[in-house]
This record gives C-alpha cells, sequence and structure tokens, in this order.
C-alpha cells in the first residue's frame, strides 16, 4: 500500500513539475525587434528640357599645312650661304636654304655657251650673204648675249629656209643642251619657296653632298591642319567651312579652326572617316598635341545628364512621394562622361549625384526637406527649453 502511494506522489511531482515548466517557458515572450527605417538623404535636380547640341570630341597632331622636304639632285660639298643650317633657323621666301659647291658644273656651262657662241659667229658671212633679211636679228643676239648670264632664247627663223641652215649647223641641238646643263645649274643652289623655319638639318657646311641624299625639312609657320577620326554616322552632319574649337592639352588656351576637308571614304576596320581642320595662329608649334570639339547636329526636347545617373542601357532612378523610382529614358547621344535623353517631362525630379546602394522603392529625403526638418526639430527644442524656464 505504501509502495503504491509513493508511485502516485512521484507522478503527481513529475506532472506539476511539467506543467509549472510549460507554464514559466510561456510566459517568457521575446520582445519584437524593431525595424529602423533608413532615409537616405539624396542630391536631386529638376528636368527642364531644352535643345541640346551634339559636340563630337576628336584629338589629333598639329602638322604644317605647308612643309617640304628637301633633297639634293646634284652632288657637291655643301658651302656657307650666310645662315648656319641648323634647326629653328628661320629663312624668308626667295632666301637660299642650301648652297653646293658649283665651281665644276658652272666652268662646264660656261664651255658649252661659248661653243654655241662659235657655232652663231662662223655663220654669220653666210647669214649675210644668203638670208640678209635674218642677219641683223641674229646680229642683235650676239650683241646682246651676256655669257656670264642665263642663255637668251634663240632669234624665231624668218623663213624656213633660214630654219633648215641653222637647224642643219647643230645649233638648235647645242641651245637645248646648254639649256638643260642650265636647269641643273640651278639645282645647286636650293631657296625658300615660302617664309618658314627649318625643323630638321641633316647635313653641316663642308659636307659631301650626294645626289638624292635628304638634307632638311622646311615648313612654314602659323598655318596648320589637324587630322582627326570622327564616327562615319556623323560624317553627313559636318560641312566644309564649320568652325571648330580648339584646345591644348592643359585646357589653358583655346584656337578657332575650320573644316577644310571632309575624307569621302570610311575606314573599313574602325568605321570612321577623317576630316581635316586648319588653324591659324603664330603661337602654335608643328606637333602640337590639341583637342578638338566638333558641332554635329541638335537634339530638341532633350536633357543632358551624368553618365553615372545612367542604370542599365535606358533607365534613370526619380523622387517621386519620397522614393526612388526607375523609369525607362530614350538615350539618344553618349560622350566621355555625359548621356543625352528624350522621355523625361518637364518637371521630373531625378537624383543628380549616384547613391550607393539606390534600389527601386528606397525612402529618401531631399537636402531641402532634411535642411527643414531639421530647421522643426532645432524650434521645437529651443520651445520646450522655454516651457521649462
Amino acid at each position: 500500500m505504501r509502495r503504491i502511494i509513493l508511485i502516485i506522489l512521484a507522478v503527481v511531482i513529475i506532472a506539476g513539475a511539467a506543467i509549472g515548466a510549460k507554464l514559466i517557458i510561456d510566459s517568457k515572450t521575446a520582445p519584437k525587434p524593431q525595424i529602423k527605417k533608413e532615409v537616405k538623404i539624396v542630391t536631386t535636380d529638376t528636368v527642364r528640357n531644352s535643345t541640346i547640341p551634339i559636340v563630337i570630341p576628336a584629338n589629333g597632331n598639329l602638322q604644317a599645312k605647308r612643309r617640304i622636304e628637301l633633297y639634293a639632285e646634284v652632288s657637291g660639298v655643301f658651302r656657307n650661304s650666310g645662315k648656319l643650317f641648323r634647326t629653328g633657323q628661320k629663312y624668308r621666301a626667295g632666301e637660299t636654304l642650301i648652297l653646293i659647291d658649283n665651281t665644276e658644273f658652272l666652268s662646264q656651262v660656261r664651255s658649252s655657251r661659248a661653243t654655241l657662241n662659235n657655232q652663231i659667229t662662223a655663220i654669220m658671212p653666210d647669214l649675210r650673204l644668203d638670208y640678209p633679211e635674218s642677219y641683223s636679228q641674229w646680229q642683235a643676239y650676239l650683241d646682246n648675249w651676256n655669257m656670264n648670264g642665263t642663255t637668251p632664247a634663240l632669234p624665231d627663223p624668218v623663213n624656213d629656209r633660214e630654219k633648215y641652215f641653222i637647224t642643219g649647223r647643230n645649233i638648235y641641238t647645242t641651245f637645248y643642251n646648254i639649256k638643260n646643263l642650265e636647269n641643273r645649274l640651278v639645282k645647286y643652289r636650293i631657296t625658300a619657296p615660302f617664309s618658314g623655319v627649318l625643323t630638321d638639318a641633316m647635313v653641316t657646311e663642308g659636307t659631301l653632298v650626294r645626289n638624292g641624299q635628304q638634307l632638311g625639312e622646311f615648313i612654314q609657320t602659323g598655318i596648320y591642319e589637324m587630322q582627326v577620326s570622327i564616327s562615319a554616322e556623323f560624317a553627313d552632319l559636318l560641312e566644309i567651312g564649320e568652325k571648330v574649337l580648339l584646345n591644348n592639352i592643359s585646357g589653358s588656351k583655346s584656337y578657332q579652326g575650320e573644316v577644310t576637308r571632309v575624307n569621302g571614304k570610311v575606314d573599313q576596320a574602325s568605321q570612321t572617316i577623317s576630316v581635316v581642320i586648319e588653324v591659324n595662329d603664330e603661337d602654335l608649334k608643328d606637333g602640337m598635341y590639341l583637342t578638338a570639339n566638333l558641332d554635329a547636329q541638335n537634339i530638341e526636347n532633350a536633357v543632358e545628364l551624368d553618365r553615372s545617373l545612367l542604370q542599365g542601357a535606358n533607365q534613370l532612378f526619380v523622387v517621386r512621394e519620397g522614393k526612388l523610382e526607375l523609369v525607362e529614358v530614350n538615350p539618344v547621344f553618349f560622350s566621355d562622361k555625359t548621356v543625352v535623353l528624350k522621355g523625361l517631362e518637364n518637371g521630373t525630379v531625378i537624383i543628380s549625384q549616384a547613391v550607393s546602394g539606390a534600389y527601386e522603392g528606397m525612402i529618401v529625403k531631399t537636402e531641402e526637406q532634411a535642411k527643414n526638418d531639421n530647421a522643426s526639430k532645432t524650434d521645437a527644442t529651443a520651445s520646450e527649453g522655454n516651457t521649462d524656464a
């Protein structure tokens, strides 16, 4: 009997402990976590559609519009012409650039002139007797001929008989041989075809110059050209005579250029077309690097924004009722830093600076709203302080 009572008592104690434990567990309810709503402050802007000019950036190096490479067509020793043949040396138009010793060749030319003079002198008695009508002009030719100057043209024959007579004495053959020698004699002196500066000098005074040897390079200063490559889709928008703004590499100086040539062929590999821009300025130098801004066209009812604001290919964050919302836009032109968009209505509020971790539906405040809220809190705090006092 006693054993049964003990068993029943143990069961009751265990059951009571279990019920008490359950009541204790159920009474301990964990507090619900409070979700903190983060509100980001964003910088915004209001869309104002307008006419956006499309400017195509390009760059390149300047090259002198007029440049010549100097080559020797004769052989001889390079003589001093009065100015040192050095890079940076300036010459006026017609001034001697290169003077090659022509003493030996000049003697050959003078010998040929003397031969022609002897041939004409030998036929003068025959002209007086057989062709008296031609004698006077040949006599005047001899009297006015300066043997140290360029050989003058022979008198025109009065008739065919005189022409055949002169031809039979080989006078025409000798004359044209002399003219060939005189043309070659001119090549011993190279003169400047225009005023400019020597940019490359490959020989110095006293050097033995050989036929076909390159001697240097000469350019005209002040007038330069720059060749740039642009996308072929803008080829029909560029016109000859269009003004172009050029800037140096640091952006500290600007120059006014003009489109002078547009290539009619598109590069198949890059799908670009070359455009030549001419610019006149004495401060510019050959080889200087410049950037160009070509005005291609105007896009109506559009807005230009920073490219970092574009989401994906055609979406943009706008602010509506304190939340971010993605809207679709139509990008019509991309530059290195900006994009031209269409499809936004005037007055639409957009974010003007990229927001880290932005998503659709994010709660945001504009800078102006945040400023007003802070002012309201300050006023409320001041009012409480006055009430306590």
